[in-house]
């Protein structure tokens, strides 16, 4: 058997090839495997450790006991019972409410569609929990103005929020909006050619619409109603602010329970295996829904929507969709602002009622609120800008094929993973992950910073990824051939082209990230508080004056920036970028 001999010469040899291939190597690949590694402590850091101590007891030692404690108590499994109640329950008032909006809004001639319009996006932009305040002004048992109106009518007072049909209607009317966008894009999608031929044949416009064009975005419904069903069941302001006070319990509550001292993690745990499988089924059978975009009609010309003459029932159709509007947007601003600009807001709209230093309190003279709004900026401008890079650079070794191709739909899952699981349930897995070494983070600016980031890294994922395919290749691979590198390239050739792509990426996660509670609730400490989780804490007094002021500062905040993004990437930005 022949060895093959070492010598100098093939050392020598050997050595150069290394460093030939060192000096060739793309030392941008550095950054991204940067990039994945972040990415894989971010998402899967946390939900390892929240699966595996909900196995584990106090000493480390494997254990069945956290799934017993969790699930022999009644009142838990009545509470998990409740989540499904109030998940079917806003699911299908959000179809009775949004399915004819977008309809009326796609395919009729009805009047003030604008200002439908502006009142859906002004739905989408109050914090669900904010508008759980203003339901509390408008129909808290006593002293709501509803009640008020009813008892001086009727001599009675008939409304209670603090119950679970109080707090599906609250539910319904913050979720409402994304049946309304994924149904209209739908319905913008169909032909009027069948809608003409039933016409033809003597159908009236309601049973036409009814038998043939509903029919044929019913996958896109059918997705609405699931993606409404998990964001009902995974909410935590709205049901801590209306059921608590209501004496009922829903998972997210009994998950927040579990956290009081001494908290009990690994039952958290346990607890929240049920809500993360359902809303991970859930979410693939949406997926597989939506993706079918519809059914298809074959035709050989091309199709034409009109819109359809109501006649005088356009009156009926917009006096329908103001009253959905008015229940979550117009009646709640107006209490909203009331009590905001109010020394009491019970004593309605008297002149002599009405003051600045509620808001100036909260702005300029109050250190604990002017303390949380900083934190707020901060926090969320920080994960802002994390998301955003990262998912930059996630996105672009996936489209550009940097990796192998199996690789990358890994990558992909894992930057959207974040939207599948519930905040609540990503932030015990947070604090499951970083309460111990080597990541001792609790009680530190960085792990709400990092549960943000990673919260709202899959919008961030979904923008950055439509803005890099739509620039073509060939121009990165000018820059090599001129022997640039490739992060010269994507320094100046991509960046520059997605500057406004990436200011609306970074104001879509900004806008959420402000106003989160289910992550913070259970991460921010005494020095970390932000405004959500103070407006949480502030509930618990009464003071509605200092909540509803709170609650304007955010939506002022948020309004400014969503008009920043209109002027950047067009009106529909925030609708439709936000659902996609």
């Amino acid at each position: 058997m022949a060895y093959a001999e070492s010598t100098p010469l093939a050392e020598a040899a050997a050595g150069e090839g290394w460093a030939q291939r060192w000096r060739h190597w793309d030392r941008s690949s550095l950054l991204w495997i940067l990039a994945i590694a972040i990415l894989a402590v971010l998402v899967l850091n946390p939900l390892l450790r929240l699966f595996v101590v909900s196995f584990q007891d106090e000493g480390g030692a494997f254990t069945l006991a956290n799934y017993a404690a969790a699930y022999r108590n009644h009142r838990h499994l009545e509470a998990l019972g409740n989540s499904l109640v109030l998940g079917l329950s806003s699911g299908l008032l959000c179809l009775a409410f949004g399915v004819p909006l977008a309809w009326a809004l796609s395919r009729t001639d009805m009047p003030g569609k604008p200002l439908v319009w502006v009142a859906i996006l002004g739905t989408f932009i109050i914090p669900p929990y904010l508008g759980a305040v203003a339901w509390i002004l408008l129909a808290g048992p006593h002293a709501g103005w509803l009640n008020q109106a009813a008892r001086w009518l009727f001599g009675t007072r008939p409304f209670n929020i603090y119950s679970m049909p109080g707090l599906v209607l609250v539910v319904a009317c913050y979720s409402f909006p994304y049946v309304v966008v994924l149904t209209k894009s739908a319905l913008d999608l169909v032909s009027s050619e069948m809608e003409d031929a039933a016409n033809i044949l003597g159908a009236s416009n309601l049973r036409t619409s009814l038998l043939i064009t509903l029919p044929l975005v019913l996958p896109s419904i059918l997705g609405a109603f699931i993606l409404v069903f998990l964001e009902a069941i995974a909410l935590f302001g709205s049901p801590a602010l209306l059921a608590l006070p209501g004496r009922f319990h829903v998972v997210t509550t009994q998950l927040w329970q579990f956290f009081e001292f001494p908290p009990r993690v690994g039952v958290a745990a346990a607890y929240a295996m049920p809500l993360l499988l359902i809303t991970v089924a859930l979410f693939w059978l949406q997926r597989r829904i939506t993706h079918r975009k519809g059914y298809v009609s074959l035709t050989g010309k091309g199709g034409e929507r009109r819109a359809i003459a109501l006649g005088p029932w356009k009156w009926l159709a917009l006096g329908y969709c103001l009253f959905v509007t008015t229940l979550s947007f117009f009646m709640p601003l107006v209490v909203v602002c009331q009590a905001a600009f109010a020394k009491a807001w019970g004593r309605g709209f008297a002149w002599d009622n009405l003051t600045l230093d509620n808001v100036r309190a909260i702005v300029f003279e109050n250190a604990l609120t002017r303390t949380a709004t900083w934190h707020t900026f901060l926090y969320a401008g920080t994960a802002s800008v994390i998301a955003v890079v990262l998912a930059l650079c996630i996105a672009y070794v996936v489209n550009r094929n940097l990796v192998n191709r199996h690789v990358g739909s890994v990558l992909s899952f894992l930057t959207m993973a974040p939207f599948v699981v519930p905040g609540i349930v990503l932030a015990i897995g947070f604090y499951a992950a970083y309460t111990r070494p080597p990541f001792l983070l609790y009680g530190t600016a960085w792990i709400l910073i990092l549960a943000f980031t990673t919260r709202f890294l899959p919008i961030a994922f979904v923008n950055s990824s439509a803005a890099i395919r739509s620039i073509n290749p060939e121009l990165e691979e000018a820059v090599r051939t001129l022997g640039g590198s490739r992060l010269t390239a994507v320094r100046h050739v991509v960046l520059p082209m997605l500057k406004r792509s990436l200011a609306g990426a970074f104001i879509l996660v900004f806008i959420p990230a402000t106003r989160e509670l289910s992550t913070a609730i259970f991460l921010y400490s005494i020095n970390t508080q932000v405004l959500s989780v103070l407006l949480f804490d502030k509930s618990d007094e009464g003071n509605f004056e200092m909540l509803a002021s709170i609650g304007l500062v955010l939506v002022v905040i948020t309004v400014t920036l969503v008009l920043v993004g209109f002027k950047l990437l067009g009106r529909d930005f925030m609708m439709r970028r936000t659902v996609t």
